[in-house]
């Protein structure tokens, strides 16, 4: 290890270890879960994740700032650990899972999505990992319906109107925008949170919703909505949701050919995956009037460069990936990323596995 790394390691990265004062938990620590395990978390995380842990007597190492972990020190830090906590921003692959060891047991990321962890190189060792699903649902609704808002409606031009002096006198066409009211929505990838943004768009007086998915979603066509193709959901809808997953399929399948088909009073929000979308056509698209607006939570890369194109324009609001980012959420999304590791300490279910395929 370099001076470098030893001298932040040594500043940094600060060992905890807390036993809880209740005699029936400390029973069941020494039933269950060895205080030996050792678990190195990537970040500073919500309080109610690292208190579960706290709580077991686990050994914990903490990279506890907001910034990430620089890879040299991550991988110093995975040496001998039983688990890793981590999150969007940690590569975690063969390197990485070589120099923490065979007794390597759990990778848990505080996120839904999981690219950045190489299933492959975890199922070839027969390391279970776990993601955060489900508890983030409702916040990134609330967030996706936000953003759609403050596209049609114009919010974030508007503002700025205010602030550099040119709200006049009231004009009736000036800073006119879509409305909700007998619209069509359509959601390309529909579930989870497909469904829960349709649900929160219904009182809005939405008149159609259509959708894609793998297979038909019952609990959205109870709500009215009608699993259909592609080119149906980009011809005919006012308002497109990408809500679907990063696959190799879906990276990059918003582009040029996509934004053509869509209307030109057409408004796309991508609250899924940045790599979902080719940035550049979207730009064209904007600029050249092939859909109305965008609004995007998710870029490439993140962050987005303050001098990025997409920024120049008035027609696109580009909010800092903060779908999720509600504190009861964030916290709901702590804990169930400990209890996943919890779990198979204690070599039960966890409660958030992804599954190898």
């Amino acid at each position: 290890m370099s001076s470098f790394v030893s001298r932040v390691l040594a500043r940094n990265l600060r060992p905890t270890s807390a036993l809880n004062s209740n005699f029936r938990h400390q029973i069941a620590r020494m039933a269950s879960s060895s205080p030996e395990k050792k678990i190195f978390i990537t970040r500073t995380i919500p309080p109610k994740g690292l208190e579960l842990l706290k709580e077991r007597g686990y050994t914990l190492t903490h990279w506890d700032h907001d910034e990430p972990v620089p890879r040299q020190t991550l991988l110093d830090s995975v040496k001998g650990v039983d688990a890793l906590y981590c999150l969007l921003t940690e590569k975690i692959d063969d390197e990485l899972l070589d120099c923490a060891g065979p007794q390597l047991k759990v990778v848990s990321t505080m996120s839904v999505g999981f690219d950045h962890v190489d299933m492959d190189a975890c199922k070839k060792r027969n390391i279970p990992v776990g993601n955060t699903p489900d508890v983030l649902t409702d916040a990134t609704a609330e967030l996706t319906v936000a953003l759609l808002l403050a596209v049609s409606r114009r919010v974030v031009e508007g503002t700025h109107k205010v602030k550099d002096g040119s709200w006049g006198t009231w004009v009736p066409l000036w800073m006119c925008g879509k409305g909700l009211s007998g619209s069509t929505v359509g959601v390309v990838g529909m579930g989870r949170i497909g469904y829960a943004v349709i649900k929160r768009l219904i009182p809005f007086g939405v008149d159609k919703i259509i959708y894609t998915a793998l297979e038909e979603l019952p609990a959205a066509n109870e709500l009215g909505a009608v699993m259909t193709s592609m080119d149906e959901v980009l011809t005919k809808s006012d308002f497109v949701f990408a809500t679907c997953a990063l696959t190799p399929e879906t990276t990059g399948m918003f582009n040029k050919d996509v934004f053509n088909k869509m209307k030109t009073s057409a408004v796309f929000i991508n609250t899924s995956r940045g790599p979902v979308v080719n940035q550049d056509d979207l730009y064209d698209a904007l600029v050249n009037k092939e859909i109305w607006g965008a609004g995007l939570d998710v870029t490439t890369p993140e962050p987005l460069s303050p001098d990025h194109k997409l920024l120049t324009l008035d027609n696109c609001v580009v909010l800092p990936h903060i779908a999720s980012a509600t504190e009861e959420t964030r916290n709901e999304m702590s804990a169930l990323a400990a209890k996943n590791i919890i779990a198979v300490f204690d070599a039960e279910k966890m409660p958030a596995e992804i599954l190898f395929w």
